[in-house]
């Protein structure tokens, strides 16, 4: 019983090991390279495979994705003997899993390998400044020739990449001494354009300005100019104005003696102003004149006793309302009939024997007038007095 129970249990371990080595599980994107008796027999796709036990045998189970694959940094000289350092990166995939297992023995290696020889080849014939600039150019290069060396073997080069490339320290010094130096040059170029356009921006505005500026003092002296023209022009028209008016002024008041004695005093506190005056003259004519004024019997030396002037009156026109100058000529013809009246009674008085006559010509001349009385004749343009006014003779 108990070896019956020992064979039965070697018979189902027999059959477990015979479905294990018979029925197969490949993967999603694998490949499985079968052989019989040593000899390829078939490739097993994705999903479950049978397979006859203890007879044929998986030998490699082939991944069919793209793979990355980066190698350390190559040491690579280049045209001008410089050793730079070159890192690569290859994406590849395989296409055939027979070939990639029997055609290589070892088919990243000979990537590897492929990679190196091919980018000492291009690199070789390149000086650094274009092997630093020309990538692009390099990596096409590697890809064309990993392509078709590793065609036979089953094998598609994707991309090819280079991560770094790497010069000397003493190269990067060199080059970044360089470097410094162009971008200092580039700097100053720009600094002194900036300079430059600067000083022609600051040079054309302070010629605008002064343009602007002489333009405007010319035009101010030119205002200037005519603004003190004309203020001469209003000034001297003034004073001759005002000349005319004293001189009317003169001519309508017919100044004596007595008026410009009156006037030497007046002058006389004026001669003395000012603390700076401690000896003062005092004019002859002064003299004389205080003595005319005391006595209307002498005459001074050079001031007339009677004038003799014109008595025509310049119009100056008027400056009231015409009621107002009408009023004010009938109160004049008033006071002249009224002035008239006062000199007949006098005259009256002083010819007792005569009656009421007509005044003697020496006292109708005592006021200046050689033949008529200055204020009693009316003057020209006054309206005559009224017939109902005139004085009783």
């Amino acid at each position: 019983m108990t070896a019956a129970l020992v064979v039965l249990v070697l018979l189902m371990l027999l059959v477990a090991v015979t479905l294990a080595k018979t029925v197969r599980i490949v993967p999603q994107a694998r490949a499985g390279i079968v052989e019989r008796f040593g000899k390829y027999k078939e490739t097993m796709p994705a999903g479950l495979n049978i397979i006859v036990p203890f007879i044929d045998r998986v030998r490699y189970l082939i991944d069919l994705r793209e793979q990355v694959v980066s190698f350390p940094p190559q040491p690579v000289i280049t045209e001008d003997n410089l050793v730079v350092s070159i890192d690569t990166v290859i994406y590849f995939q395989v296409t055939d899993p027979v070939a990639a297992t029997y055609e290589i023995a070892n088919y990243i290696q000979a990537v590897e390998q492929l990679t190196m020889t091919t980018l000492r080849n291009i690199v070789g014939g390149m000086d650094l400044e274009e092997t630093l600039t020309s990538r692009e150019m390099i990596n096409s290069g590697l890809r064309g020739v990993l392509d078709e060396a590793t065609g036979k073997w089953g094998i598609r080069v994707n991309r090819v990449e280079i991560k770094g490339i790497d010069p000397p320290p003493s190269i990067k010094d060199s080059m970044e001494k360089q470097m410094r130096a162009d971008r200092d040059k580039r700097a100053a170029i720009l600094t002194a354009e900036g300079q430059r356009q600067s000083a022609i921006l600051t040079a054309e505005g302070q010629k605008q300005s002064a343009i602007l500026s002489a333009e405007g003092d010319r035009e101010s002296q030119i205002l200037r100019a005519q603004a003190d023209r004309e203020a001469a022009i209003l000034r001297a028209q003034g004073e001759g104005q005002a000349i005319q008016t004293v001189f009317q002024a003169i001519h309508d008041g017919q100044p004596d003696q007595s008026l410009l004695a009156y006037q030497y005093l007046q002058m006389m506190p004026k001669i003395a102003e000012g603390n700076a005056n401690k000896v003062w003259v005092i004019p002859s004519e002064i003299t004389k004149a205080l003595e005319g004024l005391g006595s209307s019997i002498h005459e001074v030396a050079g001031i007339p006793k009677e004038s003799g002037g014109p008595r025509k009156r310049v119009d100056m026109g008027s400056s009231e309302p015409i009621a107002t100058r009408d009023s004010v000529d009938r109160e004049l013809s008033n006071t002249n009939a009224a002035v008239e009246a006062a000199i007949a009674e006098a005259a009256s008085a002083a010819n007792p024997g005569k009656g009421s006559g007509t005044p003697p010509p020496s006292a109708a001349g005592s006021f200046g007038g050689p033949a008529g009385d200055p204020l009693t004749d009316p003057m020209p343009g006054d309206p005559p007095p009224d017939a109902g006014e005139q004085p009783t003779q």
